[in-house]
């Protein structure tokens, strides 16, 4: 599984510019779900810390594979979205990592072959 989390900061003068900005970025990614294949979870969070070097919204989405996470990238839907969204942001970080206890789970099948 790979694990996508991306954290942005939203443009707004006022707290409701700000709070708008957040919906319709909620709004957007939300309408993703069910049409990416191989995502698998997509969550999206509002800060509620409002200390200065918080960013305002994270995406935290699965992914099944890799090559799920390289399709979304250029897949309509989420191309949609981007230039729904491009006008809103004044920062964006990304992290993208492979889920370590992926790797080191056992299946029950394996449990089972393993101890006969």
């Amino acid at each position: 599984m790979i694990k996508h989390i991306v954290m942005w900061n939203i443009r707004g003068d006022t707290p409701e510019a700000k709070a708008t900005g957040i919906a319709r970025l909620q709004r957007s990614f939300e309408s993703l779900r069910g049409k990416i294949p191989g995502l698998t979870h997509l969550e999206i969070g509002v800060d509620a810390s409002r200390i200065d070097y918080a960013c305002d919204v994270v995406l935290y989405s699965e992914f099944e594979t890799q090559a799920a996470l390289d399709a979304y990238a250029s897949h309509p839907e989420h191309l949609r979205v981007k230039g729904e969204l491009a006008d809103l942001r004044i920062a964006r970080h990304q992290v993208d990592y492979e889920d370590p206890t992926e790797s080191r789970r056992v299946s029950p099948h394996q449990v089972k072959e393993t101890s006969q």
